[in-house]
């Protein structure tokens, strides 16, 4: 068990993704905490994995808004109380948002998008950063995914969110880099969960004819297995990947297993990492 007795905090882990990340790091000796907004889902996800481990002080849970500073300091400070400080942080709780033509966007809708998404991940970042400093070691993993890579019309809180969480992730590898803490977002590739549900329930009138014919094939595929970015989750929370930091990984495509044979070219080059194009990138000359 690559995770023994580490403390693990994983958002949004009352169901899909962040539920299947949360048993693989319990089955790999880690100590879990996990929050979400919903109290039942959050409790029955508490009950499964208490009885994965036969050990119920293994596993901790409390509901909470990740948007919220005040909600996000006391889930810290109640995981300090109950296991400990937190040394493997999963950022993983997210929303697509509103759907439809960005003009017609409910602007509350919009920006609570971005709450949730974006200030949802740097608020526990943010505290937990604070506990990792004092122990001198931490892994922070960041959901991101398909809308920062490339524009997705129609959810464009949701792009924009996943592209900010992206800059973020470089943003604090860089600052924390001197203190043994490495950051990382992850691309779960295209999941078969909740979020795929609310596209096929709002229609191609909504979210594009394009998106929605690649969502039901999606749906009629499988998608991507939930296991491939949580056995990557696991990865990067252990110490084979210490170094790797700064990175925007694809469970599904990138060659992940294997990265920590290429630790020093990683840490010197922008492999992984979202910039700008100029045109001599294309062989262009203006």
């Amino acid at each position: 068990m690559i995770l023994k007795n580490k403390v693990s905090l994983v958002t949004g882990a009352s169901q899909g993704l962040g539920k299947e990340i949360a048993r693989r790091l319990l089955s790999e000796g880690s100590q879990v905490a996990i929050c979400a907004r919903d109290s039942g889902l959050l409790d029955a996800v508490a009950g499964e994995l208490r009885e994965q481990t036969g050990n119920g002080d293994r596993v901790f849970s409390a509901t909470c808004d990740v948007s919220s500073s005040a909600q996000v300091g006391r889930l810290f400070e109640a995981v300090l109380c109950e296991m400990g400080p937190v040394e493997i942080l999963v950022n993983n709780a997210g929303v697509y948002g509103p759907k439809g033509e960005s003009a017609a966007a409910p602007f509350a809708e919009w920006a609570r998008a971005i709450e949730i998404n974006l200030y949802g991940t740097f608020l526990p970042s943010q505290f937990g950063i604070r506990q990792m400093k004092r122990i001198g070691r931490g892994k922070i993993i960041n959901l991101s995914g398909g809308g920062a890579t490339g524009p997705l019309p129609r959810i464009s809180a949701y792009a924009a969110s996943k592209a900010a969480v992206v800059r973020l992730t470089e943003t604090l590898a860089e600052e924390l880099r001197e203190f043994s803490i490495d950051v990382n977002a992850i691309a779960p590739g295209a999941l078969n969960t909740r979020l795929l549900e609310e596209v096929l329930s709002a229609g191609p009138e909504v979210v594009g004819q394009a998106f929605y014919e690649k969502s039901v094939k999606q749906r009629d595929s499988g998608g991507v297995p939930l296991e491939k970015a949580a056995r990557l989750c696991v990865y990067l929370a252990s110490e084979k990947s210490d170094g790797i930091t700064g990175k925007l990984i694809s469970a599904q495509w990138d060659p992940w297993e294997n990265l920590h044979e290429f630790r020093e070219q990683l840490v010197n080059s922008d492999v992984y990492t979202l910039r700008r194009i100029v045109p001599e990138d294309r062989g262009l000359k203006w």
